[in-house]
């Protein structure tokens, strides 16, 4: 006699929706492993009501269709149909809710897969050429999450946050559209929460201190950074997130003029970094190291006005950078130039700036014209010198000119 297969359809609605061992949805559920094998027996008792209630929305479908035969006048609709249906009685508009899972557990690998791409190019690909890619990316992700349910859904939801991420940091650092990359970012938040991912929250809400802190707003800057700190206690956050936390706050209080919080926060973000944690990093904190840390605290000991100890810092992070970090290698010459430039050295200064302009060439970043923009502003005393005019020949030529235009 052949074996009784079990009830099938919740097995499958379990492994679509991400769950791949019944102790995964016994841990989601809060009920013991033993419960979820005897729903997927020949003969599954029926779910009490909440424990019912919790199942359908995490496999995304009601109870007959998960396999369970109700007993008389019991309501088992799916959530989403009894919401329709009530609204309609009192002749609301419905909200759109989540839909029936028909996205497989491999649509949140395959989503993920081009978010992790997506993360590798932003260091090649043009800002310009990447930016569309990943507002694609986002409407696929969008379209995607509520048709999935579960740890598809959340994993979807995460990546989609990390894309949202990505889009906005192409705004505001590459585009120089810091409201566009407002409202990305606040979308991104908003994906981050369906994901229930408090420290892409973190990174994400620390993003947005960025913008306040551009123009001068200190007071809204440390509040959201204030946010962002609360977050990142939420999860367990590795020493580089929270290092970074501290680089960014510092390049807030920078450009707010508080240069001497700032380098007590570099300090700070130093000392975690040394005692480290248990904590692995998330995967798309890929844009800070050890080594961003010190080009930060560079640019902190320039706007101070500690010429020679940022001297020594940037030209260690110079010799440090990795040969693909092309991006990062122009504000970091952009920034020894500016120190020649305070120190009285026209010709050094130009040297840094030229070189700068060369990385420029290969690979665009509005970051590092700003630092040689700024650098010639800086020159305007020794504007009639040879290397300031060669500078000028090159800073204006037609290729960086129409670089600079069409990015």
């Amino acid at each position: 006699m052949a074996r009784p297969a079990g009830n099938t359809r919740l097995k499958a609605a379990r492994l679509a929706a991400g769950y791949h061992s019944q102790q995964a949805l016994a841990d989601a559920l809060g009920v013991g492993v033993r419960q979820v094998r005897r729903w997927e027996s020949d003969q599954p008792p029926v779910p009490h009501p909440e424990v019912a209630q919790n199942l359908t929305r995490l496999l995304g479908q009601d109870l007959e269709a998960l396999g369970f035969t109700p007993a008389a006048g019991t309501a088992v609709g799916h959530p989403r149909r009894t919401v329709l249906a009530a609204t309609a009685a009192v002749g609301l508009a419905a909200v759109p809710g989540q839909a029936l899972a028909v996205q497989p557990a491999t649509a949140a690998e395959d989503y993920e897969a081009v978010t992790r791409s997506h993360r590798r190019l932003y260091w090649s690909v043009a800002p310009a050429t990447l930016h569309p890619a990943a507002l694609a990316h986002a409407t696929l992700g969008c379209a995607l999450l509520p048709e999935a349910a579960g740890e598809t859904r959340r994993r979807i939801a995460a990546a989609l946050a990390e894309t949202w991420l990505l889009a906005g940091r192409v705004e505001f650092f590459d585009l120089r559209d810091p409201e566009r990359a407002r409202q990305t970012w606040l979308r991104a938040l908003q994906a981050a929460g369906e994901a229930d991912d408090p420290l892409m929250g973190a990174g994400v809400l620390a993003h947005t201190a960025f913008i306040p802190a551009w123009t001068g707003d200190r007071d809204a800057a440390v509040e959201r950074m204030t946010a962002a700190r609360t977050y990142a206690r939420r999860g367990p956050a590795s020493a580089l997130l929270l290092a970074w936390l501290d680089a960014v706050e510092a390049e807030s209080e920078t450009r707010c003029g508080h240069t001497r919080t700032a380098l007590h926060l570099i300090g700070h973000a130093e000392d975690v970094l040394t005692a480290g944690n248990e904590h692995a990093s998330p995967e798309w904190l890929d844009w800070f190291s050890p080594v961003r840390l010190a080009a930060f605290k560079g640019n902190t000991q320039l706007k101070a006005g500690h010429l020679p100890q940022a001297r020594t810092t940037l030209l260690g992070v110079l010799d440090a950078l990795d040969p693909t970090e092309d991006k990062q290698r122009t504000v970091v010459l952009g920034d020894l130039a500016a120190v020649e430039a305070a120190a009285g050295d026209p010709d050094a200064a130009c040297g840094y700036a030229l070189r700068a302009l060369d990385q420029l060439e290969r690979t665009w970043y509005a970051m590092g014209m700003d630092r040689v923009r700024e650098v010639r502003r800086a020159l305007v005393p020794h504007q009639h010198e040879r290397c300031v005019r060669e500078l000028d020949d090159r800073l204006y030529g037609w290729a960086t000119t129409v670089s600079a235009l069409a990015r």
